[in-house]
Parts: structure tokens; sequence; C-alpha cells
């Protein structure tokens, strides 16, 4: 699988309706899940002495429209990862506390630390996403000096693409590798996946008429996709765009590229130092005596 395909990293003008939400060739599902249970095992491999060494992070961020998928990938792709090594954070509505500060602020305070793999599900970019389809939301966060959602123009939203590119420019300066994933679905596969939510008695609980309401602004949410990506794809914190109408493609996708970024890593248990060289030679040999 080439999953070069998928990434953009040169902040070209972006338009989702060149890339495909579904692979041009069927894959047999029982392959792609074989491919991402060989990839999960090799991911938790390499976690091991990342986790050890405790110089690097890798954070992956996952965008996507309601119903993408983005639970259940998280699931199949870091479900065998230790849990000491691996930090999901799944951002809702922001606290009160959250929007006194910058829009920045608790997304830095879940940045993973050094050996750590880190799972963001939604994420900084919500701030010009959602609340570029709603800008009546930046009335909530004193910080934005709005009290006219009209004042939040271009100059306003190219603000913040500079902040989010510099936020992610420090972070990898401070060895956190980002990956950052949208799972581009198609309007009408989330049609489909919203009905089996209100037909199947395990899955209505995630579904709520608010989700109707977000979707009635797919056309205005695509745009906002493109101009996030196109302002912040760069080649420390790269883009993935991943065809997502089947859920096994872009697990498989999701997964391979996780594992071809920690194997770029090449991640290594550490070497002793002469000091604890002498503790183990010391501890072998009490542990023999006694």
């Amino acid at each position: 699988m080439n999953t070069s395909a998928f990434r953009i990293a040169d902040g070209h003008e972006l338009s989702l309706n060149d890339h495909r939400t579904r692979m041009p060739e069927k894959l047999d599902k029982d392959v792609l899940k074989r491919q991402v249970v060989e990839d999960n095992a090799r991911i938790t491999t390499l976690q091991e002495p990342l986790y050890a060494a405790g110089q690097r992070a890798v954070l992956v961020i996952l965008q996507a429209m309601d119903g993408a998928g983005k639970d259940s990938c998280i699931k199949h792709v870091f479900g065998g990862v230790n849990p000491q090594g691996c930090a999901v954070h799944s951002f809702k509505q922001p606290s009160k506390e959250e929007l006194a500060h910058d829009f920045l602020w608790r997304h830095t305070g879940a940045l993973p630390k050094a050996g750590m793999i880190g799972v963001h599900n939604r994420s900084h970019y919500e701030e010009v996403l959602v609340v570029k389809v709603h800008p009546e939301y930046l009335k909530a966060r004193p910080s934005n000096h709005i009290t006219d959602v009209q004042q939040a123009g271009n100059t306003f939203w190219a603000a913040r693409y500079a902040a989010i590119k510099e936020w992610e420019k420090d972070a990898a300066t401070n060895n956190i590798t980002l990956v950052k994933i949208f799972l581009h679905m198609s309007k009408e596969e989330q049609r489909k996946r919203f009905l089996d939510r209100i037909k199947d008695p395990e899955k209505q609980w995630k579904f709520s008429l608010k989700d109707l309401k977000e979707r009635a602004h797919w056309d205005q949410y695509m745009k906002a996709y493109e101009g996030a990506i196109s302002a912040t794809a760069t080649e420390h914190a790269p883009w993935y765009v991943v065809p997502s109408d089947e859920q096994w493609e872009s697990r498989a996708i999701v997964a391979r590229i996780v594992r071809e970024k920690l194997e770029e890593l090449d991640p290594h248990f550490p070497v002793p130092t002469r000091e604890h060289q002498a503790e183990l030679e010391e501890g072998g040999r009490m542990l023999r005596e006694e």
C-alpha cells in the first residue's frame, strides 16, 4: 500500500472533490483485516522501545465528519498498544475554563510526553472547522474580542492558521512527530451510517438530531476542511486524506501510516550506561548468591 498517495505536505490549494472517498479497486475485506492485525502488531512492537527510550513522541490527529469511523479506527489501529504508552484525548465542546484561555491552550496540555503515542480524536482543528461554520461560537471566547461575527473574516482565519502552523512547528522541534489524518467520507455514506445507527439498538445511543443539523452544513464543512488542510499542510506536519466510505479500507490505511511513521523513527531500547551496567552486574551477583 502506497500511503504517499494520500499525503499532502506542500500546502497547495486543495479540492476534496479531487480525492476519492473509496479506493478505486475494491479490496478483499479479509485481506484488509489481516493487514490491520499485522500492522497493529508491528505498532505494538515499536511502541515498547519508543516508550523505553523516552526521547520522542508521536501525535496522531483524527478529524472527520460525524459517522466517518474515528472511534472504531482508534480501536483497531491502537488496540494492542500498552495503555501506559498511549494516551487518547477526545475533545468535546470547550468548558468555561478552556474558553477563558486561547484556543490552543487545552491542546497544549494534551501533547504527548516523550516516549508516548498520543491520539487526538478531534483536535485544535475544530477551531477552524466547526467554529468557522458557526462563527457565532467565537463570542464565547473573550480573547477573540469579537462581538460581531461579521468581524471573523479572512484575516481572522489566516491568523488562526498561522498560529496552528507555529504551534505544530514548535511541537515538531520538541521531538513530536505529527500525523494529521482526515477520514474523507461521502455525504451519501454518512446518510447510510446514520440510518444504521437509528436501526441498530447497539448504535442508537450515538445518534442525535443535532447530527442532522450539522449535516445540513455539509458543503460549508467541506470548504472549511479544504481551507484548513491547504493552509496547514507542511513537511513536518503533513495531512493524509484517507478514503473512508469503506471502514476496513480506512483502518488499513491509517494503520499503515502509523506503522510507517514509527518505523521511520526506528526506536531502540536504551543502551545501559557504565553506572547502570555496573548495577546490572552487581544485581545479578547478589541474586545468584542468595
